[in-house]
């Protein structure tokens, strides 16, 4: 257990020192707060505008993220023989090849955290024709970013320690104390006399983005152990845009969502994960408030059934993969 611990600390910490993981961080979670800037003019609905956006933003970065953390995590380590020195020593490859997805999971969740915090600033921040773009949120928020780069960039010059590592971990911290400030000591105004408030629906609802990129990285992983990044890419592009559909591709084969329908076309909709069990905006937008964490649960069920068979399929193709 100790080398499960230890191979997948290392990759979470590989993972977070790639310089695509702090680019694609930092410019997703600034781009959420950019969505909540500009005057739609959406008749009242700007507030679910806004925070529709923003968690598709997350979702399509975890995705990206997910393809280039697994390609980094094992492709290339398949490829420049650094795989074969560490199974030389006494390492299973299946606690190697689970201690990888680990790594990866931990540093989605990274990802994911920094992006939900954006979410619920850019839901706090949205405003309609009656209110005005929050300037001291983004003053705020901006100084967050612009510290954690500055404290990374001194402990790289005076400590000599890894400038991408430590602004990624740096910017955990000082978006959490920048939201914590703007939630705390500042105010928006939505409308005349009213004043803004943060949507807290959004939190369960990034946690099933969540699991659905921990799915993605499953299957980015079972991917990588035959294919570089691109091709991985794809796949998983493909995987994304058929689980989407679905629910409609599996009625157009005469499957009834609530019944049964022919056996291939039940295979096919098993094998395919659905995307839009892990979609909770719609919900949103109907203004339904009674959300049950109890449906976050039997999110996690599917999670761990999907991933689990990812992989294990991701397992066998590395068991018969030639390293040499």
């Amino acid at each position: 257990m100790r080398q499960f611990f230890t191979i997948a600390t290392n990759a979470f910490m590989e993972l977070i020192r790639q310089p695509v993981f702090l680019l694609l961080m930092t410019a997703s979670v600034l781009f959420e707060i950019f969505l909540a800037v500009p005057y739609y003019f959406a008749f009242g609905d700007e507030t679910k505008l806004v925070e529709n956006s923003t968690l598709a933003v997350m979702l399509l970065s975890g995705l990206l993220g997910a393809v280039l953390s697994a390609s980094a995590s094992l492709a290339r380590e398949i490829r420049t023989g650094t795989a074969l020195a560490v199974l030389s020593k006494p390492v299973g490859r299946a606690q190697f090849f689970l201690a990888k997805y680990a790594g990866l999971a931990a540093a989605l969740t990274v990802l994911s955290y920094v992006n939900l915090i954006g979410v619920l600033l850019a839901s706090r921040m949205a405003f309609d024709a009656y209110g005005k773009t929050d300037l001291p949120a983004i003053g705020i928020f901006a100084a967050g970013i612009v510290l954690a780069y500055a404290l990374a960039g001194f402990s790289n010059f005076f400590l000599r320690r890894p400038f991408v590592s430590d602004a990624v971990l740096a910017l955990v911290v000082f978006a959490t104390v920048a939201a914590f400030l703007i939630f705390r000591f500042t105010k928006q105004m939505e409308s005349l006399g009213t004043l803004a408030h943060v949507d807290w629906r959004l939190v369960p609802a990034g946690i099933l983005i969540l699991f659905a990129l921990w799915i993605l990285a499953a299957l980015a992983l079972a991917c990588s152990t035959r294919l570089d990044t691109i091709p991985t890419l794809a796949v998983c592009s493909a995987f994304f845009l058929i689980g989407l559909m679905s629910d409609y591709f599996y009625s157009q084969m005469g499957g009834k969502l609530a019944g049964s329908g022919p056996w291939w076309a039940s295979t096919l909709y098993t094998i395919v994960p659905n995307w839009q069990l892990f979609w909770f905006a719609d919900a949103l937008d109907m203004g339904k408030s009674t959300f049950h964490w109890g449906y976050v649960g039997k999110a996690f069920a599917y999670l761990v059934a999907y991933a689990g068979a990812a992989l294990a399929v991701g397992t066998a193709l590395f068991e018969e993969r030639e390293l040499s």
